[in-house]
């Protein structure tokens, strides 16, 4: 009994080791590598190459004037009052309650009616990309039928989020490649062509990839057809303050909307506006009829939270309510934004001037009317691969500047290789 007690035992074990080699071996067969993200890839080659001459400009996170990453005073002090002073206990899955309503204060204004008669649904989420998607879920959980309408161009992550989503992703014009400005009037005739009731994308400020943005008029005519259409706008704010250097004017395009009466729902991310990158911190609102639909919304989004990462991290949370929620430090962060927001468009002004220094045939008016972070140069993939190869220069291939990475060491040396690529066009 014994002997062939051992002897079963064994072929069990001989034969689960076969099957499991079998198994790994065929379970992932047909998985193919990944394509590398377009932005991302960037840095990577970047990295990757020995010159000392190198520059980038496609990162899409700040930097001080001699391209070194920047933490904010702000946060600094923050972190110091914060210190040892929280335990490590999860967070609701609805998030910090003092950040989300310091962030609804920021987005909807400090004397909202919108949030004293609480009718504003809100979570916490994983920055603007985390809030992006859990708002794409809740459209495809309540609106199963609905599509998207998404900018173009757009930044990339966004067809990523609604495709992951399972949501139908339409296209509305935006950016006119001749002008290097607004298609306002192909945009207009989307917002109107498109069925009643659609879901639409917008950017709140410093459009991403393009730095060009409706005025405000052009906002209060979207708005107009949007009341007409029954459309729901999606405003995504990941640059408010960091826009113009004032976060009241970076949000007059969700102003006009409230005022217009539009249920809007807003992404909001502090990576940007207070260099919190990798805290992942953000907030995603949705303006409901009444309190009561509010608190109904509110536990929707929590629940969609719960399978993805149960609750949202602390840290960068507690930072951005200790500041926000200090006169003192909120004023520090103010002039901090504003500091940012000047250097960007003195880079703009410095990378103008030195390409028409140079004798360029070409018009650059563009760079210095666009805003934001970046700039849409106009120039073709086949250029931005001569300023790679020729020049170690790198950018994502539609042409997009991150300013970002301008200096005052190095906006000479991209004026005249921007000039090189682009003088027999």
């Amino acid at each position: 009994m014994a002997i062939r007690a051992a002897i079963s035992g064994s072929h069990l074990k001989l034969s689960s080791s076969s099957l499991g080699a079998r198994s790994l071996s065929s379970w992932w067969r047909n998985v193919e590598p990944a394509p590398k993200d377009p932005i991302l890839g960037v840095t990577e080659a970047f990295l990757a190459d020995p010159s000392p001459d190198k520059v980038n400009v496609g990162v899409g996170a700040y930097r001080d004037d001699n391209g070194k990453p920047v933490v904010l005073e702000c946060v600094r002090e923050a972190e110091r009052r914060i210190a040892g002073g929280f335990n490590m206990e999860y967070l609701p899955m609805g998030g910090s309650v003092n950040m989300i309503q310091e962030s609804l204060k920021l987005a909807y204004g400090e004397n909202s009616d919108l949030i004293k008669d609480k009718r504003i649904a809100a979570i916490q989420a994983l920055s603007g990309t985390g809030a992006c998607r859990i708002f794409a879920d809740f459209q495809k959980r309540f609106c199963p039928d609905s599509q998207i309408y998404i900018p173009v161009p757009t930044w990339s992550n966004h067809h990523n989020i609604w495709r992951d989503a399972h949501v139908p992703e339409r296209t509305y014009h935006y950016y006119h490649a001749e002008s290097k400005g607004l298609d306002f009037a192909a945009m207009m005739d989307d917002i109107k062509n498109a069925p009643k009731g659609s879901f639409f994308l917008l950017h709140a400020c410093a459009h991403n990839p393009t730095g060009v943005d409706p005025t405000e008029e052009q906002w209060r005519e979207i708005s107009h057809q949007f009341k007409v259409k029954g459309h729901f706008a999606l405003f995504d704010m990941a640059y408010q303050g960091f826009a113009s250097g004032y976060p009241e004017k970076d949000a007059k395009a969700i102003r006009i909307f409230l005022e217009d009466g539009h249920p809007i729902a807003c992404a909001q991310s502090y990576a940007k506006n207070m260099g919190l990158y990798g805290q992942r911190v953000g907030c995603l609102s949705v303006v409901c009829e009444d309190e009561k639909q509010a608190v109904a919304v509110k536990s929707q989004l929590q629940q969609l939270a719960r399978p993805m990462y149960s609750n949202p991290p602390v840290h960068g949370a507690l930072v951005v309510s200790t500041i926000l929620g200090d006169p003192n430090l909120k004023n520090l962060w103010l002039e901090e934004v504003k500091g940012m927001a000047d250097r960007i468009i003195g880079m703009r002004t410095a990378l103008r001037e030195n390409l028409e220094k140079l004798g360029s045939p070409l018009s650059w008016e563009h760079i210095t009317n666009q805003i934001g972070m970046f700039c849409y140069s106009g120039m073709t993939p086949e250029q931005v691969d001569r300023l790679t190869k020729e020049y170690h220069i790198y950018m994502t291939r539609n042409g997009r500047i991150s300013m970002a990475g301008v200096t005052t060491g190095n906006v000479g040396y991209l004026a005249n290789a921007i000039h090189e690529v682009t003088k027999s066009a």
